[in-house]
């Protein structure tokens, strides 16, 4: 099994960086559920700032609120302001690499969603990998492991 990228909030702000709270990142669960990301889920975060690199897990804040809270210990990683990329991964069988389609979103300074891409890897006539990004399918689908995941 190999660990690969699931899909990623790609240069969300952070909007508050709390560290009296029990540690978690706080987003708003629309992103959430377009990226394909779980309540409770681990992810990794990248600071685009400061280069801090840290792991935690997702819980969810109000929906609507383009909310990106760092809680506990997250919250000494990355100030209000900063730009991150947030990932979840899943593991799959190289075979199954083709039958995915990791969903990213890309945000503006106000966390309303530029662009909703996905990742894709394809076999071509010679059996080696072709990587590509293409515009998401739809608005509300995100496609992981191969199923696709209706969003609410």
């Amino acid at each position: 099994m190999r660990r690969i990228v699931a899909g990623k909030l790609h240069g969300i702000y952070v909007t508050d960086a709390n560290l009296n709270y029990h540690g978690s990142i706080t987003l708003d669960p629309d992103h959430c559920e377009e990226a394909g990301i779980l309540p409770m889920e681990f992810v990794e975060i990248w600071n685009k700032n400061s280069g801090a690199r840290i792991s935690t897990y997702v819980i969810l804040g109000e929906r609507g609120s383009r909310c990106c809270i760092l809680n506990g210990a997250a919250a000494r990683t990355c100030q209000p302001g900063d730009q991150i990329i947030i990932c979840n991964s899943i593991y799959i069988r190289e075979s199954e690499l083709p039958d995915i389609r990791p969903r990213v979103l890309t945000f503006d300074s106000d966390n309303r969603v530029l662009d909703r891409l996905e990742y894709i890897v394809k076999f071509d006539d010679f059996g080696r990998y072709r990587f590509a990004i293409e515009r998401a399918r739809s608005l509300n689908h995100a496609s992981i492991a191969g199923e696709p995941k209706t969003v609410a």
